[in-house]
């Protein structure tokens, strides 16, 4: 007979759901140690947090393979340490990488900057034009790399056909899915190979870790973990019990992120003092069909143009009671911030704008306060605008 997969939430509760122990704790222990009692001879593998093998880091991996459906997985010690070994264990000195345009700025600053020093070049390209993909590939093309939805205008990204494009023409497709989370989307059950995240927004939930994360193939997993050894980017103990502690109400607080983000978006919609509001969910946004054909929910990040531009959008981040501003995303308090002086601060006015990012732009990660609530404090800040 065939065993029954586990739903999501119980997958980021239990795992691999099997035969407990009298005695076993219920909540597993931190091994708040750097190494363990070695096996005598040389094939029985050497414990070591560094080679992140601990059983907290262990425990952990396996969680995350379950609920993106992937062979293994790994955590690093940040989300961009994640995306850095990820890229590396696919490519080498004069290899060619293939990037959207809509990512993360410190993403595009490691692509253009740290890459180029490592002799890896790097094309970028508007995922709205199909073509621009094929032309730009090259023999020595070696990854594609998107985000989906998008840093911070929340583009939702079709990729049935680019993992079919990818596939066919042997390279791999690596996804960050940071801003979905594996309860609203799982990019390797649409063709991607290598899926990304940065644990300190949704997985972890609670504003208090720093992490990364890879889900793919084991013997992928195993790359980055031959290179995480020599780079030290391995997970603390402790930050992994936190991190396997956030995963387990993580199906619960999406969907209330969902909720949130939805009605709070329909609201701004109809705000004078609002020019535009970029959320998936939304009939408004471009990408809203193909988002209501393979998301499970639309997330708790709102973009926001004011009509008043970046002045407006000071005095309403000055009147702001309950919504923090603070960069980052995904925890349970709402946040606010400026994308062009954090997550975009690296480039200019002119590429931001290109990006659909202008000055005066601002980027909601809402929280699980009370909606009523988040919308009162949301209108006091449309008032001082």
């Amino acid at each position: 007979m065939r065993r029954r997969r586990s739903g999501l939430s119980t997958r980021a509760i239990h795992g691999d759901v099997g035969p407990r122990t009298v005695a076993q704790p219920v909540a597993a222990p931190i091994y708040q140690s750097s190494t363990f009692v070695s096996p005598f001879g040389p094939t029985d593998e050497v414990l070591y947090t560094r080679y992140g093998n601990n059983p907290n880091q262990r425990r952990l991996a396996s969680r995350l393979a379950h609920l993106e459906g992937a062979q293994a997985a790994i955590f690093l010690a940040s989300g961009m340490g994640a995306t850095a070994l990820a890229h590396l264990a696919v490519l080498q000195p004069g290899d060619h990488l293939l990037s959207s345009e809509w990512i993360y700025g410190g993403t595009r600053r490691l692509f253009a900057e740290e890459f180029a020093r490592l002799g890896i070049e790097t094309s970028f390209v508007n995922p709205d034009r199909q073509r621009q993909w094929r032309i730009k590939l090259r023999k020595n093309t070696r990854a594609i790399f998107v985000e989906t939805p998008t840093n911070p205008v929340m583009r939702v990204l079709d990729l049935g056909w680019l993992g079919a494009l990818a596939k066919a023409e042997g390279v791999a497709l690596l996804v960050d899915s940071t801003f979905a989370s594996p309860i609203n989307f799982r990019p390797l059950e649409h063709g991607a190979d290598i899926v990304i995240h940065s644990v300190t927004k949704y997985l972890n939930g609670h504003s208090d870790v720093i992490a990364g994360a890879v889900a793919a193939s084991a013997a992928f997993v195993e790359e980055i973990r031959s290179r995480m050894k020599v780079w030290g980017q391995a997970l603390d103990p402790h930050c992994a019990w936190l991190i396997e502690r956030g995963l387990k109400t993580l199906a619960v607080r999406v969907a209330r992120h969902n909720e949130t983000g939805l009605r709070v978006a329909s609201w701004l919609e109809t705000q004078p003092k609002v020019r535009r509001v970029h959320y998936p969910g939304l009939p408004s946004h471009p990408d809203h069909a193909l988002a209501a054909r393979t998301l499970n929910g639309f997330g708790g990040m709102v973009g926001v143009e004011l009509a008043g531009g970046p002045r407006a959008a000071r005095r309403c981040l000055k009147a702001l009671r309950l919504i923090t501003h603070a960069p980052s995303l995904g925890g349970v308090e709402s946040l606010v911030s400026e994308p062009r002086f954090t997550s975009h601060a690296g480039l200019t006015p002119q590429q931001r704008a290109a990006a659909g990012i202008p000055d005066g732009f601002l980027r909601f990660s809402l929280g699980l306060e009370d909606a009523d609530d988040l919308i009162a404090d949301l209108a006091r800040g449309l008032a001082a605008a």
